[in-house]
């Protein structure tokens, strides 16, 4: 099917290659598949994944009547999956009709969690209330959006929705399990959510991301779950999966959302809200007004829980945001939000209409599950979890603080759940492996090269895989290490190392010297850079120093966190020939750009998760406790691999050409740096800089592994 003179490249005719690695991993899917075993492979850039996986996988569904999950990371990829990889190759095999004269059809289905739907009964039932329900004149033009677009959608689903002034209206219409009223809902037949549902349930081959795949099974640990049985799992994107099971298998609670049930029900300041307009069977109003007294208590109790939730992350109770003890402040809001709920239930049974009474039914279900999430993290009472407090940004003169807790090893769960379950699991990516693994290597020593993921993942004795890149990485890429720059952790007592620092404003000397390198890599490719940072404090200061030196270069320069989304700041400097990104976080993977716009990746400090984060400090810990080397087995793995995500941002394909540069001396000046060296893909020599052995001031260089 992959050969030169097969369906796909007939398919898509002259820009169709074959390439062996694909083929490679193909066979090695179909294997995995059909033994119902479990397979790890590291695919570079350029091999062609997605076919390579979705091949055996829709043979699997049309020739064995089996069922397919395939969970991506990321909206581009799956948009990619659906809308271009697998129609193609249903029409080049002759999959998408069920014409019995052809080959069973392959049945694919995007599935989308139920909130993504919107609800017609809802919709209407908010529409004819809207007077009492919303507050101001923009959630108003915010439901007219929501019913003009209703009339129009073929799927119903958030993702064809306009952008909404009040996106909490949204709330007001979405499907909702604790609300539906299934087949007694006067909408069931034409209902959006119901239709999708009977898709999926007649699908065979099901494409979802890695947050609703794990949500899904965390339910299913607790014997419910939404996706139908499956038979075979492919997880794509696959570095991503320990850090996605951990948030789903545990828990967090924010203000915002406390807040946001609260005042849908009852606002204090307008008086509008669900209560207000609520009709009971004898027109009692002294049950709601009782209701309403419960919600102005349960607002007293969360502004006094999260006001201490602020008051202990700037303790020394709790050192950078980590709760070590249960208890550790006062609960109110538990009792508060119970006593809500069980006034919430009462009035179910008084309230005139069925709408109403699965409305106050979905309200009391999220009033209970604020209240028991609020016990469980106060109580902390999941052993081997980690607990913490953080702020994640301003509400006005209030921080945004939120509480959650994960579990410090999600390796055991997913192996109950995930594989030790009757189906087999693929995991895939670019980026799974520590080190490049040498062709001539014995197998069982190349699986030490997977052995962090697997033992992260709790999918030890799985198959591995690396299959290298079909680019010529030596003749595309040139990779810079400037030996001569100083460490994070340098201070100005310590003398410059090479060169006198120059200066371009922004804050300390090492941001000085930072900026000094970052601009000659620019001048050198004229702009058409990744700036890639692992802080976002040092990617502002930056920021700052580089706005006046860019602008007198005619570069633009474009930062993460400043002047709109990531897509959006993605989409502006994919449109200029020399931009200046500087990202962190999220713009280390998942992002492509191809051809000349991106010539440039600079990794400004090798990319080790910061100790003191609370679930790092306890991974570590827990490490340490055992006998372990935190650094070896855990710190240094994680900025290897991460390390090769960023590495990989600059070819996407085989027309890229441009240079790497890392600005941290570790990966030459500590013995641990060879292992950064060895994961760079095979060919390719790194030039030191300067090319001279620099002069170095008494100073030395920072000790400090991270």
């Amino acid at each position: 099917m992959l050969e030169a003179d097969g369906p796909i490249a007939r398919a898509l005719g002259d820009a169709y290659e074959p390439r062996p690695e694909q083929i490679g991993m193909a066979t090695a899917v179909e294997k995995a598949l059909a033994d119902k075993s479990h397979l790890l492979v590291e695919a570079g850039t350029g091999v062609g994944k997605s076919f390579a996986y979705l091949i055996p996988a829709a043979m699997r569904c049309v020739e064995k009547g089996e069922t397919v999950v395939i969970a991506t990371n990321t909206i581009s990829l799956q948009e990619q999956l659906v809308e271009k990889d697998v129609p193609l190759i249903q029409a080049a095999l002759g999959l998408d009709s069920d014409d019995p004269n052809m080959p069973p059809a392959l049945r694919p289905v995007l599935v989308k969690g139920r909130g993504n739907y919107v609800s017609i009964r809802r919709l209407k039932l908010a529409s004819s209330r809207q007077s009492k329900l919303f507050a101001d004149a923009a959630a108003k033009r915010s439901l007219h959006v929501i019913e003009d677009w209703a009339y129009d959608t073929t799927d119903g689903s958030l993702s064809t929705l306009p952008t909404l002034e009040r996106p909490g209206v949204w709330d007001r219409v979405q499907s909702d399990s604790g609300n539906c009223m299934g087949r007694k809902c006067p909408h069931h037949s034409e209902c959006f959510y119901q239709r999708a549902r009977r898709t999926m349930e007649q699908a065979n081959l099901l494409i979802c991301n890695h947050a609703l795949f794990f949500s899904d099974l965390a339910l299913r640990a607790r014997d419910s779950g939404f996706l139908p049985k499956y038979d075979h799992v492919i997880l794509d994107e696959a570095h991503n999966v320990e850090d996605v099971a951990a948030e789903h298998f545990g828990l967090s609670l924010t203000e915002g959302r406390v807040t946001h049930l609260l005042s849908t029900l009852y606002h204090e300041r307008t008086g509008k809200g669900y209560l207000g307009q609520l009709e009971l069977i004898d027109g009692d109003i002294e049950p709601i007004d009782r209701a309403v007294r419960l919600v102005r208590a349960a607002e007293r109790a969360s502004r006094a829980f999260f006001e201490d939730l602020e008051r202990l992350l700037d303790s020394d109770k709790a050192p950078g945001g980590r709760i070590r003890r249960p208890e550790i402040i006062d609960n109110p809001l538990t009792p508060a939000m119970n006593d809500l709920a069980v006034r919430l239930r009462a009035l179910k049974d008084l309230a005139r209409t069925d709408a109403d009474r699965f409305e106050l039914n979905a309200f009391q279900i999220r009033a209970s599950e604020i209240s028991d999430a609020c016990e469980a993290l106060i109580d902390q009472s999941a052993p081997g979890f980690c607990y913490w407090v953080e702020a994640t940004g301003r509400d006005g003169a209030r921080r945004r603080v939120r509480l959650a807790c994960s579990p410090i090893e999600v390796s055991p769960l997913l192996k109950e759940h995930l594989f030790d379950a009757d189906h087999s699991v693929v995991l895939t990516s670019a980026t799974l492996a520590t080190r490049t693994i040498d062709e001539d290597e014995p197998s069982e020593r190349a699986e030490t090269a997977f052995a962090h993921m697997m033992e992260r993942l709790g999918c030890e004795g799985a198959q591995t895989l690396q299959l290298g890149s079909p680019f010529d990485y030596a003749s595309q890429v040139e990779v810079f290490i400037d030996r001569s720059m100083p460490s994070p952790g340098w201070s100005p007592r310590q003398g410059v190392h090479g060169r006198d620092a120059r200066a371009t404003g922004g804050g300390d000397t090492f941001t000085r010297e930072l900026t000094s390198r970052i601009l000659d890599h620019l001048a050198a490719t004229e702009g058409g850079a990744f700036v890639l940072f692992t802080s976002f404090s040092q990617l502002g200061k930056t920021a700052d120093a580089l706005r006046g030196p860019l602008a007198a270069l005619d570069m633009p320069m474009f930062v993460q966190g400043q002047g709109g989304s990531r897509s959006q700041i993605l989409e502006a400097f994919r449109a200029t020939t020399n931009g200046v990104l500087l990202g962190a976080a999220s713009f280390w993977q998942g992002v492509d750009v191809r051809g000349e716009t991106l010539r440039n990746v600079i990794i400004t400090r090798l990319p080790f998760d910061p100790p003191g984060r609370p679930l790092t400090e306890a991974r570590l810990e827990r490490i340490r406790d055992r006998g372990g080397d935190p650094f070896r087995e855990d710190s240094l793995p994680r900025a290897v691999i991460r390390f090769k995500q960023g590495f990989g941002r600059l070819v996407r394909s085989h027309a890229d050409r441009g240079r790497v540069v890392v600005l941290d001396p570790r990966v030459v000046t500590k013995g641990y740096g060879r292992k950064f060296l060895s994961a760079m893909p095979a060919g390719v020599e790194p030039r030191l800089l300067p090319e001279v052995e620099p002069e170095l001031s008494a100073g030395t260089w920072d000790d400090a592994d991270f």
